[in-house]
This record gives structure tokens, sequence and C-alpha cells, in this order.
């Protein structure tokens, strides 16, 4: 009698079991989680031992591994992997800018430079001036009226007062002598006296010996990457062999940015590793260029503010030991930005304290305004504008010209 009923509680089991193990299959699991990603690698020799610096203050910081990149393909020195924080979106943005105009280029073959002239890229700084100049201009007769207008065009042009006195005082005294007497002979002796003082065009110089140094120097966000490559592509289209030097080792994107105008030019890049001493890196790419024959290093230097006196310091440093290697700094180029208008000086005055400046390039001339600060910097502290930006291309970058300049700002068409 017990045996059927053994069977059916056998026979219960099994389905129990079968059903719990159903259940517990097709219970969810949760999230599934992915193998944690690998650490990054990073390729290159150890760190060297510390090594007596260039400079004559004795040991310094150990300089870094540097990267020689030659443009016919190939790695020159130990590769190092520069990690550092991630690019601002403005600094991606200018990445893929030159890498898309380097990829035209390619495609289309190197392009011809252009020069642009300072009549149609100055109408922003030209409108500052054209108001007041066509009044006088109106008028039969130099008068009070008159000198008073000359006077806030000036100002308002960011010729500054003191410079606008001066200039303003050696007219009248030419008016006198001269015995002018309409507004027509006025604004000519005007444009005459500010000719003078800009003086002559200024070439940059190069050494006896190559290789020739030329250090650009300035803060932050004026142009001084830009400007290097483009005054490499304009050395490359003379013939000239380039080596660029990303000495400012602070920014993530400097080295990037440099590098893409290097290609473009064909030029050799001379990088370290971020935060790395700069003064090494210009030191290690004189010697680079020395070995390889190359005719001039073009040096970038980090962008700083002038009123740090610490950084400063250091940037007289960059300048000593560009010098210890061979060949010579024969330029210290202070690139600024033409929008600033008066606090340039303030910046210039620095930066000559600190690497005795021999020249200004003044960028984004044709979207500025205060186009009289060309006139300011010469004029206040004896350094000549020797390259001007008239607009975003390679060919805009263009030896100053004093007379074509003040014809541009006085021009009213």
């Amino acid at each position: 009698m017990l045996e059927p009923i053994y069977a059916v509680l056998a026979v219960a089991a099994v389905i129990v079991l079968i059903i719990g193990f159903v259940v517990v299959r097709r219970r969810p699991r949760g999230e599934v989680l992915e193998p944690p990603p690998s650490a990054p690698s990073v390729t290159g020799t150890e760190a060297p031992p510390e090594r007596v610096g260039p400079d004559d203050e004795g040991p310094g910081p150990q300089g870094p591994e540097v990267e020689v990149v030659d443009p016919m393909g190939g790695i020159l020195a130990p590769e190092v992997v520069v990690t550092g924080p991630e690019l601002t979106e403005e600094e991606e943005q200018e990445n893929i800018r030159l890498a898309e105009a380097a990829e035209l280029a390619g495609e289309a073959g190197v392009e011809e430079l252009v020069r642009p002239s300072f009549r149609d890229r100055l109408a922003r700084a030209r409108s500052a001036f054209s108001g007041y100049i066509g009044s006088i201009l109106s008028r039969t007769d130099i008068d009070a009226e008159t000198w008073e207008e000359l006077e806030e065009a000036m100002i308002r042009a960011d010729v500054g007062i003191g410079p606008a006195t001066e200039l303003l005082d050696s007219v009248r005294a030419t008016v006198k002598e001269r015995q002018l007497t309409t507004s027509v002979e006025l604004i000519e002796a005007v444009k005459a006296e500010m000719v003078e003082r800009l003086g002559a065009p200024a070439g940059l110089r190069t050494a006896d010996a190559p290789p020739t140094i030329w250090l650009f120097v300035g803060v932050n966000g004026v142009g001084k990457t830009t400007t290097i490559g483009k005054v490499g592509r304009r050395l490359a289209d003379e013939g000239r062999s380039v080596v660029m030097a990303a000495g400012d080792t602070f920014r993530a994107a400097a080295a990037e940015q440099l590098g893409t105008w290097a290609e473009r030019c064909g030029a050799e890049l001379v990088r370290g590793t971020e935060g790395g001493d700069p003064s090494s890196v210009v030191f290690d790419a004189v010697a680079a260029a020395d070995s390889r024959g190359a005719d001039v290093v073009l040096a970038d230097t980090a962008g700083r503010l002038h009123t740090k006196s610490n950084l400063m310091e250091e940037l007289a440093k960059v300048r000593r030991v560009a010098d210890k290697g061979a060949g010579s700094v024969t330029e210290v180029l202070l690139v600024l930005d033409a929008t600033t208008g008066q606090n340039g000086l303030a910046q210039a005055r620095q930066f000559t304290e600190a690497t005795d400046v021999t020249g200004v390039v003044l960028t984004k001339l044709d979207g500025s305004a205060k186009g009289g600060i060309v006139f300011a910097i010469a004029s206040e502290l004896g350094i000549p504008v020797k390259l001007v930006g008239l607009g975003e291309s390679a060919a805009d970058l263009v030896d100053f010209d004093a007379q074509e300049f003040v014809d541009a700002l006085f021009s009213q068409d």
C-alpha cells in the first residue's frame, strides 16, 4: 500500500527540483561588468641621471627626453609619449583647422603665398581715423579745432597721449617753418612725420655662421606658435632648412600645433616631455640644428604673464642658454596682439628687460581698430615692428612697411 505513495512523492520531488532549477536560471543577474581598462603604456627609455645644465649657473634640473622628428619620416632620437591634461575645445579646434589646412595643401600642392596689401586689410584701423581726417580735409584753413581733432583721432587709434603730443608738437613746428596753410598740406605733414618716426623697414637678422636662432616670446594667446609656423613656411619657400623647438612645455597643445606647422613646411621638430625644462629643449634643438646643418632654429617659449617676476627670470635663462651652443641668437621677437592696445606697451617693457627684445611681431592687426599701437611701440620703446599679421594664412604675415602702413591708415577710399 505504501509503495504507490512513495512513488508519487518521488515524482513530486523531482518536479519541484526541476521547477526550482528553471526559476534560478531565469532570475535577473544584474549589470554585466566590463573588465577594467589596462593602464596606459609609455614608450621610451628610462630617464637619464641628472646632468649638468647648459646654463652657467651649474647643475640644473634634468632635461627632458628629446624627440627629433625628421620631415622625411623616422625618429632621430628616443621617442617620448607626451601625456598631459585633455585639450580644451579651442585647442582641439585649432589642431583640426591646421590639420585640414595641411591636408588641403597636400592635395592641391604647395599653395602660392600672395602678399596682401595694408590698404585692403586695415579697414577697421582706418575707420578710427577716417571720420576725423575727412572732417579736417573739409576745412580750408588750419585752426585750433583742426589740431584738437587730429589729437583725438590719434588717441582713439591708441597712438597714446605722450607720443601723440610729441608728434603734433613736431608737426606744429613744421607747419610754422614751411608756412603751411591748408588742411591737405597739414595731413601730408602728419603722415611724413609718422613715417619718419617709424623708421626704415627692419628685416630679420641672421647669424654669420649657422644656425641662426630666433626666439619668440609673449603672453598666452597672442599667437606665438602660429607665428613660428608662418615664419617657418616663409623660410622654407626661401630654400632654408628649419628646426623648430617646442619650448612651450607647459601647454598641452603647444607641441602638437607646432608639429603640424613643422609638417607643413618640412621642418624638423624638437620637443620634450610635458613640464620639462624649456631651456634644455631649446639647447637640444640648437645642437640638433648644428649636427644636421640646418640654417635657422625657431624657438617657441611658454606664454607667461609679464607681471610674474619668477617666470620672467626663467625666460631670461632660456635666452642665455640659447646662446651657449652653436650659432647665435640674432632675434628675440616679442609677439603682441594688436587688439590689446596700450596694454601691449606694458608687456613690451617687461619682456625687453628680461630678454633684450630686438623686434615686435604684431598679430591680428587686420581685426583691430587700434592700429596706432604700432606708432606707440616704436616711439616710446624704440623697438622696431618687424612683422605684422594681416590675416590667418601664412601669406598674411608680412614685413612691416611704415610708408604703406601710414598711407593705408589715412586713406579715405
